[in-house]
């Protein structure tokens, strides 16, 4: 069994549409603050730009595990 961990950050643009960043393989164990002090960053400095919108606010960050087994 393969697993698989990423680090999703969800964003709110100024369209109110949702923006996510994927980081795959994070840093084990993952700080909360961290996460949090990192996303208020990508909001202040703005530096992305989106079809959606500029990022205006942080929305969510979400630790995802994969599982997976080869059957055949």
């Amino acid at each position: 069994m393969a697993t698989k961990t990423s680090l999703q950050l969800d964003f709110m643009t100024d369209q109110n549409k949702r923006v996510r960043f994927t980081v795959a393989n994070p840093k084990q164990p993952v700080d909360n603050t961290a996460v949090s002090n990192a996303m208020d960053l990508i909001v202040s400095k703005g530096v992305f730009a989106f079809p959606q919108g500029k990022i205006v606010s942080k929305s969510a960050a979400t630790l995802v595990e994969t599982d997976s087994t080869t059957v055949v």
